[in-house]
Formats: C-alpha cells, structure tokens, sequence
C-alpha cells in the first residue's frame, strides 16, 4: 500500500456566495467542520442585516382634545304615576242598588250615572214632605187670618190684649213649622237626587264593587265602597329627592343659574322602562315644604299633559330634572378607565409619554362623558387605541376628532 492509500479520505465541499456578497469560501473540510462552518456564515449575515439591533417603534394611538360646550344638566330620579284627582265613590243615602249604569275600566265624564239606588221610597219621602207643607201653609193662613180680626177688635177695646197675644204666638208657631216643613221636603228631594250616584270627576272607573239587589249604607263615613274613579288628564309624577339635591338647588336658585321649582315650572322629561328616550315631557308644580326628618328626602312632583290617555297611575318611570346650565369638557365614555374608586382619563404628553389623570365625571350629554374636574382644555385625550397605552410609556400620537354620534379619526 502506498503511504497515498493511508491518508484519510476528506469530501471536497462548495459553499457558495452568500447574498450579501461578501465573498465566496470553498474548502476541503469534514462533515462537521461544514456544518459549523454554515452556523458561522448564518451568523454572521444576520449581523450584517440591516434591521438587527433597532427597537421596535411605539404603539399607534388616536389623540383629541376635549371638546367645550354649555351642557345642561340633567339629574334622575325615580318615581310614579299619580292621578292629579282619585275618589271613592260612595252613596249618600242608603238603600237597594237597582241599576250599574257602566263598563267595569271604562272612562267616565263628570256627572256620568253610575248607580242607581231604588228611588221608589224617595219619591214617597218626597210626596210625604210635601203634604206636611201644604199643611203647614194651611195652619199659618189660619192663624194670619185669626191675628188681622183680632187687631181691630184690640183697639176698640172688644178683645183682651192677652188673647190678641196669644193668636199672634200662633201665628209665629206656623211660620216656623212652615219653615221646617219646607226644609224637609229640600232634604227629600236632595235624598232622591243622591239615589243616583254621579261621577264627581272625569276619568276611568274602577269595576263595580257592588251588583244590583245589594243593600248599601250611604251618608256615613262607613258607607259602602261603590267604586273608584281616577283623573287620567293631566296625570302627576311623584318622586323624591334627597337633601344634598335639595340644597345644591336652592344654591343654584340664589346664584341665579336655575330657578327654584317651588315658584317656576323646571322642565322635566320621563321613559318608562321600555323606553330607551325620555320621550314624555312635563313641568315641576310642586315642591313640599320640609325635608322629612327620618329618611332626610324631601317630596316633589311634575305635571304631565295625557292626552292619550297611556300614562297610568300607579306607573314608575325614571324622571330627568333640569339642574341648571354650565359650561363643560366633554369626550367619549369609551376614553375613560377605572382604578378601583377613581376614574381616570390617559393623556399624551408633548413628547409622546402616556400619562394618566384621576377625573371626576358628571353625567352623559350628547352621548359624551362630562369631566366635572382633573382635565384641561389642552389635553390630548386618547381616544382609539386606548388598550395599547401604558402610563409612562412612549406612544405614537395621531390626531382625532371628538363627535357627538361618533369617535372619528382624522
């Protein structure tokens, strides 16, 4: 064997311009030795590479500045439906219910029938009191006609003074049981208008408490319950507001900035719980005069026109209370973020750092949050992109714009 034949056999191998074009290397190495020598190249391309050690850029965000207007504010309240007048219907005489002269829910006018109770013993009670006048009237003529012959019969001296006396005691007697008679035959005719029993005002009525052929007691504070009646047109809105509201309106009323609903008719405006709008529009006509010591709220009400009649006593609703007129910042509720009890809004300072500012809200307007306080007008808010914010962290800032129906960015 020559000493050619005892040397280790080697696999010639090419590797080829990289893209770089830093050169080409071609060499006779082993297996190994190529594979390493392929890492190295590897490596040293991506250190070549233009993007390899350059920090990512800052997240994209949508910036704008509070938009400034005059709100008006709105506070909310819950509350009820209330009749403006609600009776109980109750008979004033006694006697047989013979007629029910209406539909169980129906609307009524004032002076509608509604029962009759059987009228034949007050057309007799009336015939009786009748004839006792007619006799009365009879018993005074009598004695009219007995005093005009004894006055001359005086002055001749044919009659004694005493008798003359005594026939015009007579007289006076019959005048007076007269008088009496004529009062009960009133109070007969009065009990036979009563034995039907009118509707005292407009309204819907309730069902008959009563069917035809019950004996009721009427005229009594214990007369028997016919049926209710309740107003419907105009129809109040009962609520109450606690004491804290109760003195930041009178602060407002002694500044000037909103009058006070005890003299003037605040605007109000009520849904109901299907609506989502406060589409029934009202006026306060009533504040009570003391703030009630035991649960420290006072009583208000509102008046609602009802011409169709859909708004029922007895409904409750969520009422909006004008609270005066303020000039305010407002932006997206979206923009807002809460930690734990504080409400905070994320700001872009002028050298792009996020920075966070604790605020105190009011109420929402043109479907915009109020920022009561902690904001400026020449804060940039953001708007868009808030969940890629971090306070203290660098942000790229694009300017947006803030609507009243939407967040649009320019």
């Amino acid at each position: 064997m020559t000493p050619q034949d005892k040397a280790p056999k080697v696999r010639e191998v090419v590797v080829a311009s990289d893209p770089t074009n830093h050169g080409a290397l071609i060499g006779h190495v082993g297996a190994s030795q190529a594979r390493r020598l392929a890492a190295l190249i590897a490596a040293a391309l991506l250190l070549a590479s233009p993007a390899f050690g350059q920090q990512p850029s800052p997240p994209s965000v949508t910036v704008a500045k509070p938009l400034q207007r005059q709100v008006t504010e709105w506070d909310e309240f819950t509350g009820q439906f209330e009749a403006v007048e609600r009776v109980e219907v109750r008979a004033r005489v006694s006697g047989v219910v013979s007629e029910v002269h209406f539909s169980d829910g129906q609307s009524v006018q004032k002076g509608a029938l509604l029962f009759t109770i059987d009228r034949r013993p007050f057309y007799i009670a009336v015939e009786q009191a009748t004839a006792a006048r007619r006799e009365a009237q009879a018993t005074l003529r009598l004695a009219e006609n007995e005093v005009g012959r004894a006055r001359p019969l005086v002055e001749k001296g044919h009659l004694a003074k005493s008798e003359y006396d005594a026939r015009l005691a007579r007289q006076l007697e019959a005048e007076a049981r007269l008088q009496q008679a004529e009062a009960r035959l009133k109070q007969a005719e009065l009990d036979l208008e009563w034995s039907e029993v009118r509707a005292p005002v407009s309204g819907r009525v309730s069902d008959a408490r009563v069917d035809v052929g019950n004996l009721i007691s009427g005229g009594e504070a214990s007369a028997t319950l016919l049926t209710t009646i309740v107003s419907l047109d105009p129809i109040h809105f009962l609520f109450v507001a606690s004491e804290a509201d109760y003195i930041k309106y009178l602060r407002l009323a002694s500044v000037g900035r909103r009058p006070s609903s005890r003299y003037a008719p605040n605007p109000v405006a009520v849904r109901l719980s299907d609506e989502d709008d406060f589409v029934h529009r009202g006026k306060m006509d009533f504040a009570d005069n003391e703030v009630d010591p035991n649960s420290g709220t006072i009583r208000g009400r509102a008046i609602f026109e009802n011409k169709s009649l859909f708004l029922t006593p007895g409904m409750f609703g969520r009422m909006r209370l004008f609270g005066g007129t303020y000039d305010a910042l407002l932006i997206p509720d979206e923009a807002v973020v809460s930690d734990q009890a504080r409400k905070i809004v994320l700001t872009v300072e002028q050298d792009g750092t996020v920075a966070a500012k604790v605020v105190t809200l009011g109420p929402i307007s043109d479907r915009l949050r109020v920022v009561r306080s902690g904001l400026q007008p020449d804060d940039r808010v953001i708007i868009a992109g808030i969940q890629r914010a971090k306070t203290g962290q660098k942000v790229t800032a694009e300017e947006g714009s803030i609507d009243t129906k939407r967040v649009a960015a320019q």
